[in-house]
């Protein structure tokens, strides 16, 4: 399977929550308009698994804010088909983080300001690592123009994000079991990820990026 199925797949709406027993299900957009519903949600103790299903597109600020009530609430994520941007740093949260059974291709495409090196790709998807680069994209606390006059020709930290300018993380159902592949994507592409650069040496499990 090419990763024409991902480029086939469109856009979402906002957000939507739907609780399952103890999987709570997330699809759309991260746009921050279910944030307090989900962390409500999370913070009942009800929910196990986060599973998200479809998710495309969401800000840095709405990835901070499902990420920290993921990591504090200690739930497992679990991705369903896509999950890109915002969702992808809230997959990353979870006290454990995998891909969901079934026919279906699972991706993630985790954003970053530059390309990776080789040793940032081994360090940069783990636990507090994660977090710093999320960082990366939002202003610190207090922090606004009129404080940063000398830093006014440097791009915002909110600026450097975009959606389709990251590492695509993808697992293709075969016969013989899932195939796991790894991709550069320098946000030319839009939604064709055939495009994509394909990285060696970068499986998910050693990155850290699955973790069962």
């Amino acid at each position: 399977m090419s990763l024409s199925y991902l480029a086939a797949a469109g856009s979402a709406g906002a957000a939507e929550l739907e609780l399952q027993g103890r999987r709570l299900v997330v699809s759309g957009t991260l746009d921050g308009s279910k944030v307090k519903a989900f962390t409500e949600l999370l913070s009942s103790g009800t929910v196990r698994t986060v599973v998200f299903e479809d998710s495309f597109g969401g800000t840095a600020e709405a990835a901070g804010a499902y990420a920290d009530a993921i990591r504090e609430s200690g739930v497992q994520t679990e991705v369903r088909g896509h999950c890109m941007a915002a969702c992808a740093y809230a997959f990353l949260a979870g006290k454990t983080h995998r891909f969901g059974h079934g026919l279906q291709v699972n991706g993630i495409l985790v954003p970053v300001a530059t390309r990776p090196t080789a040793a940032e790709l081994a360090v940069r998807w783990r636990g507090e690592e994660a977090r710093k680069t999320l960082a990366d994209f939002t202003p610190a606390p207090g922090a606004t123009d009129a404080a940063r006059p000398l830093e006014a020709t440097a791009p915002a930290p909110k600026d450097n994000w975009q959606p389709d300018h990251g590492v695509l993380f993808t697992a293709s159902p075969t016969l013989f079991g899932r195939i796991y592949n790894t991709y550069y994507c320098d946000g030319t592409q839009g939604r064709d990820f055939s495009k994509c650069e394909r990285l060696s040496d970068a499986d998910p499990y050693k990155l850290g990026v699955l973790t069962e």
